[in-house]
């Protein structure tokens, strides 16, 4: 990892390296309830580009995300919900790995990194890894195997449209950068605007910045659609790897149907939990989607990568949407 020269030691802090911009997109995928540190770094003299409203990075771009836990004082991991860092003390915290992905010629490739048990370098993980966590909560510790990818499970998410088949970023997108993100001096600055200043980017996107889905004052359903966007859209959507099922969960469906309200499922096998439809109006404990989601069994549980618990508070989000959805599928 140190030869990509993205970060510094100063002290017991892990920093980003000046040339690099922290990020952080609007919404974030679930990861075991891990913390992601995320830089964005782009060569000397080389700018960004709005190909219809979305970001056409340069060659040689490189975008990493560092996945951590806090700790307390003994050392244990501690489950904490999204914070936005700038750095990370590893004093304070347990570093986990680093994903890179950089741009080539003509697509994207992803490097998984693992960090040593010193916390002093990262080496690259082709094949991925398992490392077993015990995670404590209020509810208690949970004890489960953190999955870093290998390079071609990077792909079974980042590869968003099946035709193409090549790889993209999902949270350095217009979309995701158009929320606020706190920079040094008490700077509080719409990200798409700090790479605008900053040369990287031409010009920013006229599109809105998405609702949060953890704001408890935005309308339920933007939260729910927001939720479901991030954690689903980059397979189910109407070219992603899931596209045969016909579920769109990306926000670009037409009808509720779409999205599966009173839908069949085309190939749940048993990940239907012998349940009629994907979305049942008024009842969440009815509804394929959420029973996927409170799944952990491998050839049940969605999304089917990137996590081995459940996510509770996504679940609460979905299941009180689901629940005040009119009408019924009879």
């Amino acid at each position: 990892m140190s030869d990509w020269n993205l970060f510094t030691r100063e002290g017991s802090n892990l920093v980003p390296n000046d040339a690099s911009m922290v990020f952080r997109p609007a919404n974030q995928l679930f990861s075991d309830y891990s913390q992601k540190l995320r830089t964005l770094w782009m060569p000397d003299d080389s700018q960004a580009h709005l190909v219809d409203e979305e970001i056409e990075y340069p060659i040689g771009t490189v975008i990493s995300k560092t996945f951590y836990y806090p700790t307390d004082t003994d050392g244990h991991v501690l489950k904490q919900i999204d914070l936005a860092e700038r750095q990370i003390d590893l004093s304070r915290n347990k570093i986990i790995e680093t994903r890179l992905m950089v741009r080539r010629d003509a697509s994207w490739d992803a490097f998984p990194y693992v960090w040593n048990e010193e916390e002093t370098e990262a080496f690259l993980r082709i094949a991925g890894s398992s490392i077993p966590i015990n995670l404590k909560s209020d509810t208690g510790d949970h004890d489960f195997v953190y999955f870093v990818p290998n390079e071609n499970q990077c792909s079974g998410c980042h590869v968003t449209s099946h035709p193409a088949g090549d790889m993209h970023p999902l949270g350095a997108i217009a979309t995701q950068l158009t929320a606020a993100f706190d920079y040094p001096k008490n700077n509080t600055e719409l990200q798409i605007d700090k790479l605008v200043a900053r040369g990287w980017l031409t010009k920013k996107t006229s599109g809105s910045s998405p609702v949060s889905w953890r704001d408890e004052a935005a309308n339920l359903e933007a939260r729910a659609l927001s939720y479901l966007n991030i954690q689903c859209g980059h397979c189910h959507n109407p070219e992603g790897p899931a596209d045969t099922s016909s579920l769109i969960l990306d926000g670009s469906h037409k009808f509720l149907i779409n999205m599966g309200v009173c839908k069949t499922p085309v190939a749940a096998g048993g990940g239907s939990g012998d349940m009629l439809y994907s979305i049942v109006p008024g009842a969440p404990d009815r509804s394929i989607l959420l029973y996927r989601m409170r799944s952990s069994e491998l050839d049940e549980m969605m999304p089917e990568l990137g996590r081995s618990l459940i996510h509770s508070e996504g679940i609460s989000l979905i299941s009180r949407w689901i629940g005040q959805l009119p009408g019924s599928c009879s």
